[in-house]
């Protein structure tokens, strides 16, 4: 547990210099000071090819340690330049029309990819879901082979770029895709929901290895899910 506040706070939260709160949307977020706003790059929590062989390790660092981490810098620069000052990242997304496409695409990236690192592990042969979950699941979709399928039209449909994601709202699980690097957290996107797992489509995501058979990483990367944090995920409040 202490390890997970801590890998809450300092990649998936706002860092900041005062007391933790409990955001609505289960992540610990951080009271801060405006002139101490700022995301903060964090390394991968597993090595470059520790999700062979569905993603390489040549795609992971340069996904890590390029792309990612332009999100960081490029996030930061907006937060400064624009003089943002929030209480969460919650708040931030609920009024990310207030600011710049710039503040706007950063921060979701440096979000989005913070939460994608945490919601895989290596591959694992037969994976799936179990507990509150796997039943919620099959309440909503009817089993998991039709939770994939719905997942994979919203994740390989996504023209462009974007994510795909399978949010709770009001207890109940759906599906569906953002453009970009928006998130279901923020003011005005259609799919609205507290994220439970989300796939980044982005051709730097998967073009080394895949080129264009988007279908094909989304079908073999059902094998990263890292179940146990979507639980979390998905039990938060």
């Amino acid at each position: 547990m202490k390890n997970r506040r801590s890998f809450i706070k300092n990649s998936l939260g706002l860092v900041a210099g005062m007391a933790a709160v409990k955001a609505s949307n289960g992540m610990e977020s951080v009271l801060f000071s405006a002139d101490k706003l700022s995301f903060k790059q964090e390394p991968l929590p597993y090595a470059y090819d520790a999700l062979e062989s569905v993603i390489d390790a040549r795609t992971m660092q340069i996904h890590h340690d390029l792309h990612y981490g332009a999100y960081v810098k490029n996030a930061n620069d907006a937060l400064t330049q624009e003089n943002v000052v929030v209480n969460n990242e919650k708040e931030l997304f609920a009024n990310i029309t207030k600011y710049s496409s710039k503040l706007r695409n950063n921060a979701g990236g440096a979000y989005n990819h913070a939460f994608f690192w945490r919601i895989l592990r290596a591959p694992k042969p037969d994976n799936k879901p179990t507990g509150s979950l796997a039943a919620a699941i099959i309440r909503d979709f009817g089993s998991l082979d039709k939770l994939k399928e719905e997942f994979a039209k919203a994740a390989t449909q996504q023209f462009g770029s974007g994510w795909a994601w399978l949010v709770v709202e009001n207890g109940k699980l759906k599906v569906g895709g953002t453009p970009n690097q928006d998130n279901p957290l923020m003011k005005g996107v259609a799919l609205q929901g507290r994220p439970v797992i989300g796939l980044d489509v982005w051709e730097h995501a998967y073009y080394l290895k895949y080129q264009n058979k988007r279908p094909d990483y989304v079908s073999n990367w059902w094998a990263l899910v890292n179940w146990d944090e979507a639980q979390k995920n998905f039990d938060s409040k």
